[in-house]
């Protein structure tokens, strides 16, 4: 029997799996929390790596409590994106860790992107646009605001790669994760010293060398193997970030599937064999953690807002269900614009919610609430109708997060999509994908010709009750729907903009 640990380490919580590859399921799960810093400015999204740490540390005890341990061999670690957590040269944290929802930098992306020759130069440079989410500019964010804390800097690590850290001692980074960097030029899949260089030369020093995902980042360290009672020849893998991870653990690792997450924020992607570059810089051009390329559209508000919602209505999710199907599509004229939290795609950072089409009909909880679950489905089908106008082919739509358990808002997504959507059989799929990328390590140390899709084919199973096909009439509709969402979006734009003011 081999068995194989899975990581996901969120922004809420760390999640672990035990994954036995002969059985082709998951045996054992454990999960820890760890929290957001509070009290911190508006915009500003920070945690403790140690939490991290600690976390990780539970949820693994907890899954392994009753599992034959002399049996696992690998570890794969599943991590958020983009998080940028500072090291000095003895690996001891410098400060909190800046999230991928942190949007506090959009003054750092500004002055990198002048340094490129602006935002279109920097997707031809690198293949992304500097966008507050990423790496790059919380590291100017550092040098600019905590000059004396900048100094001390000697190692830039992912939120997956200092849990890599963290197990094995070693600084290693692969091709997947970095490319939501922001400093890595996808086309080459090396670091692109120009960016760097507009952040600060040094930094080229303090990143790991890029290494393919099929590379093992090292074994267990001594103490780590006896805190968890496993064998130092442990292999850690290279893991990857989160959507890279759920890639894996969906079975999203051929052309023709796509995956769409909604859950806290939503992002919807599909493996590609070929670099896909977005010239207007709505989809983000990453590679992902197989030595592919993921090409991935990404919002803030998803479940944060329907949460908002059905709260605000004290609903529970089956009076939710019920709303959302109580009212036809359209919701006779109500939009609503989810932007909660801002947003990444498109990139309206100073965005708020907006509801238009209220009137005396319209103004009711049934109405609100699936005019905010259209809003944010929309939000989502403008990168699925993106990807395919650049090609990347999608002929099933692989669901996980809590909004996809819902089935009215997956009929929602079937005719706003107007394609086949399913759910996963096992929703944990960033940490079933790290099990499987942990598993793929570890057999090609003995066959260097395997590839993941085989290690894959029978371990991601779908819920086939949960199909759905797009409703053509409806999906006409949501087409129309659509153009009209897209468009009040654009023209918000500016108003957004002006009315920053009003928000101090």
């Amino acid at each position: 029997m081999s068995l194989f640990l899975g990581i996901d380490s969120g922004t809420q919580s760390v999640k672990a799996v035990v994954y036995d590859a002969t059985a082709k399921k998951i045996v054992a799960e454990g999960k820890a929390p760890h929290s957001l810093i509070s009290g911190l400015p508006s915009g500003h999204m920070e945690q403790h790596p140690e939490e991290w740490a600690k976390a990780m540390d539970d949820a693994i005890l907890s899954a392994l409590a009753n599992i034959d341990k002399s049996a696992v061999k690998a570890i794969g670690v599943s991590g958020q994106q983009h998080g940028f957590v500072p090291l000095d040269g003895e690996g001891k944290v410098i400060r909190p860790a800046k999230l991928w929802c942190d949007t506090s930098t959009m003054e750092e992306c500004s002055l990198i992107a002048d340094a490129l020759g602006g935002q279109m130069a920097a997707i031809d440079k690198i293949g992304n646009r500097i966008l507050p989410g990423f790496t790059a500019p919380k590291i100017l964010w550092l040098k600019r605001n905590e000059p004396e804390k900048f100094a001390r800097l000697r190692h830039v690590l992912l939120p997956h790669d200092y849990l890599n850290f963290y197990l094995t001692g070693e600084y290693f980074m692969e091709y997947g994760d970095a490319s939501g960097t922001a400093m890595m030029d996808v086309k080459s899949r090396g670091w692109s010293l120009e960016v760097i260089n507009a952040i600060d030369p040094c930094v080229v020093e303090y990143l790991p060398d890029l290494s393919s995902s099929d590379s093992p980042c090292g074994c267990l360290r001594k103490e780590i193997a006896e805190k968890y009672g496993l064998s130092e020849q442990v292999l850690v893998s290279s893991g990857g970030g989160d959507n890279m991870m759920g890639a894996i653990g969906t079975g999203n690792v051929r052309s023709g599937v796509a995956t769409a997450s909604f859950g806290t924020s939503g992002t919807i992607y599909a493996y590609n064999d070929k670099p896909v570059i977005d010239s207007n810089g709505e989809i983000a051009a990453f590679c992902d953690s197989t030595n592919g390329y993921l090409p991935l559209l990404c919002t803030m508000n998803v479940t944060t807002v329907s949460e908002q919602f059905r709260k605000l209505f004290s609903m529970d999710h089956e009076a939710l269900n019920t709303a959302l199907n109580s009212v036809e599509p359209g919701c006779d004229g109500l939009f609503m614009l989810p932007y909660l939290e801002g947003e990444r795609t498109p990139s309206l950072p100073t965005a708020s919610g907006v509801f238009f089409g209220l009137n005396q009909k319209t103004i009711s909880p049934e109405h609100m609430l699936r005019a905010a679950v259209e809003g944010v489905t929309m939000g989502m089908n403008f990168g699925l109708r993106r990807l395919r106008e650049l090609g990347v082919k999608t002929n099933e739509v692989r669901l996980t997060g809590g909004g996809s358990r819902s089935e009215a808002w997956r009929r929602i997504i079937a005719d706003a999509f107007g394609t086949s959507v399913v759910c996963m059989a096992e929703d944990e799929g960033a940490a079933l994908g790290g099990a499987l990328q942990a598993e793929w390590c570890f057999r090609k140390q003995s066959d260097s010709s395997l590839e993941i899709a085989s290690v894959v084919e029978g371990a991601t199973q779908l819920d086939e009750s949960t199909r759905l096909e797009a409703n053509a009439e409806s999906h006409a509709k949501y087409q129309e729907m659509q153009t009209f969402f897209d468009k009040l979006t654009r023209s918000m734009q500016p108003i957004f903009d002006e009315h920053v003011a009003f928000k101090s």
